[in-house]
């Protein structure tokens, strides 16, 4: 059973940064990609960055690219989201997800079906 449990976020002014983890638990030798996901108020949830689990593959949405990083620790089961140059478009709930099933590579588009299992959230506010 993968168990996600996320943590970090919190109010951050424009400009500022965050770092949010996520726990991973389970059979964590299947799993192929994991991301982060964010869903605004009202919008629908859409994807922030993925990286795959065991080899180098890191993929960004446009919004977010040059300012956020993922990055994971295997040995920790942990993965990572630095979050720098923060704006206000930025406050959403933050997800963090795992794909075991996708070889198509569609995981790393951000496709959301390919992610089976997901945290319980952590709230991203950017504001002055």
């Amino acid at each position: 059973q993968v168990q996600l449990v996320e943590s970090g976020g919190g109010l951050v002014q424009p400009g500022g940064s965050l770092k949010l983890s996520c726990a991973i638990s389970g059979r964590t030798f299947t799993y192929r990609a994991v991301a982060w996901f964010r869903q605004a108020p009202g919008n629908e949830r859409e994807f922030v960055a993925a990286i795959s689990w065991t080899g180098g593959i890191t993929t960004y949405a446009d919004s977010v690219r040059g300012r956020f990083t993922i990055s994971k620790d295997i040995a920790n089961n942990a993965l990572y989201l630095q979050m720098n140059s923060l704006k206000p478009e930025d406050t959403a709930v933050y997800y963090c997800a795992v794909s075991q099933s996708d070889y198509s590579g569609r995981a790393y588009q951000g496709e959301l079906r390919q992610y089976e299992s997901w945290g319980q959230g952590t709230q991203v506010t950017v504001s002055s």
